[in-house]
């Protein structure tokens, strides 16, 4: 007995904010350094009343006919936005679809690593005879969490939500995963302010990094360093983890996804790792970093356009906040 994943949708905001419209406010040059950098020319913006249990709806309608609706058994909602301190987003996305009352829901607070983590909680319910279909949701909408005159998380950020159906087969093709955690690295990426330990407040204190971009501790803060130090002495071993443990070498595997973080980092660690440029998938250019939902985006993406098929392996990498990072490899 094993799992596969069945099917894979997306919803993207219809707004969108080019590197353009950011030139008209802060000046072509900036602008155009940055965008080099991040390798971001287009990110999707949620409107302002619109939520990640929106758009997740939306993925979700677009990924399931009516009889997908009724084999779901259980839903993983990954956000980073959620709807409501409680109850779960989960709850309500099976409300909203209509689903069955008899299965389960629940909510994962995870980013970057999210859809790893949860593709592995839907192998763990499938194959401990909890469930025969998952339905993996993926959904942010991280840019209501980015301030304004913060500009170098403004260029990189946009929203989305992916609905992944995950199911149960004869034949493994969803193989061993690693994991990885470090919470000392918490604070280089990080909202402080809006849950428990610090409440929203509404006259926070504006600051400024030391590239002069400007936020509250309401607002999302990274740094790129610790992040970007964080990423190449993580990765290069996740990668060689998760290989060793499906007992191939990275000449076996066909593709590549690894979380869209910005074009820097990617382009450094496929060099670092010594990943075939032609093996290796990148789309910031179109969506930007969205969170937990950049794999199932990077995979859907490159079965549409028949850049990965049938009985091809890719090896998945998610990593970033939290500090957190999850690998696996799976047979398409």
């Amino acid at each position: 007995m094993g799992i596969y994943i069945d099917r894979i949708g997306m919803h993207l905001p219809e707004k969108v904010l080019t590197t353009e419209d950011i030139v008209k406010e802060i000046g072509r040059g900036k602008a155009k350094k940055l965008s080099r950098f991040t390798g971001v020319e287009r990110r999707h913006i949620a409107a302002f009343d619109e939520t990640a249990l929106d758009l997740a709806v939306q993925a979700c309608e677009k990924t399931l006919d009516t009889e997908a609706k009724h084999d779901v058994d259980f839903i993983i909602h990954c956000t980073q936005t959620p709807e409501y301190y409680l109850p779960s987003t989960a709850c309500l996305l099976q409300d909203r679809l209509g689903l069955r009352k008899g299965i389960g829901a629940l909510d994962i607070s995870l980013g970057c690593s999210g859809f790893v983590n949860g593709l592995a909680l839907a192998k763990g319910l499938i194959n401990g005879c909890m469930a025969s279909t998952v339905l993996l949701v993926n959904a942010d909408t991280l840019t209501k969490y980015v301030n304004p005159l913060d500009l170098s998380n403004r260029i990189i950020f946009g929203d989305a939500a992916t609905a992944t159906v995950i199911r149960r087969c004869d034949e493994e093709r969803v193989h061993e995963f690693s994991f990885g955690t470090d919470g000392s690295g918490a604070e280089n990426l990080i909202v402080r302010n809006g849950a428990m330990r610090h409440r929203y407040n509404p006259d926070a204190e504006l600051k400024s990094d030391e590239n002069g971009n400007q936020f509250t501790d309401n607002n999302i803060y990274m740094s790129g360093p610790a992040i970007f130090n964080f990423t190449i002495e993580a990765v290069p071993i996740l990668v060689e983890d998760v290989l060793r443990r499906n007992r191939l070498k990275l000449q076996d595997i066909d593709y590549v996804v690894f979380h869209q973080a910005n074009r820097y980092i990617l382009d450094y660690l496929r060099k670092l790792i010594d990943i075939p440029e032609d093996k290796f998938y990148n789309n910031l250019e179109s969506t930007g970093n969205t969170s937990s939902a950049t794999i199932p985006i990077g995979l859907a993406d490159s079965l549409e356009k028949g850049i990965i098929k049938q009985g091809d392996k890719v090896l998945l990498a998610g990593f970033g906040v939290g500090f957190s990072w999850a690998g696996a490899i799976i047979t398409i």
